[in-house]
């Protein structure tokens, strides 16, 4: 078997620039501010984010017009930044979910003739 190159290596199977669409779904669902979209981002598989990173991009996706963003009030502690979806955001979530969906009948299909070999290789060695 040929070793794999480093292009070649599995990275983990999400897709590129997938917690993007993530965030996008769950401002939808409600207006929140980075920590709550941290935790839910969490809930969702994507363990170890780094809050950093999480602001980073919360804010380059302001700035492309996907979010909007306004301080409220904070009845514990300082105010906080909470973000909300525009319809060019609301367009980009409805793109990712359409390109999301033929992604899940391609790798499908790979699944399938991948279990259909495993399953021929298997019983020729029973």
């Amino acid at each position: 078997m040929t070793p794999l190159r480093d292009a070649d290596e599995p990275q983990g199977g999400l897709p590129k620039n997938f917690m993007r669409a993530c965030l996008l779904l769950l401002v939808r669902e409600r207006p929140a501010h980075g920590y709550d979209l941290l935790e839910q981002l969490y809930e969702l598989g994507f363990g170890g984010n780094d809050p950093g990173g999480l602001y980073r991009t919360l804010r380059a996706m302001e700035q492309e017009g996907l979010l909007l963003s306004s301080w409220e009030p904070s009845g514990m502690g300082p105010p906080r930044r909470t973000y909300e979806l525009t319809d060019e955001g609301l367009d980009w979530m409805h793109a990712w979910a359409g390109t999301l969906r033929e992604t899940r009948r391609i790798v499908g299909h790979f699944l399938s003739r991948y279990e259909a070999l495993v399953e021929g290789v298997s019983s020729r060695n029973d």
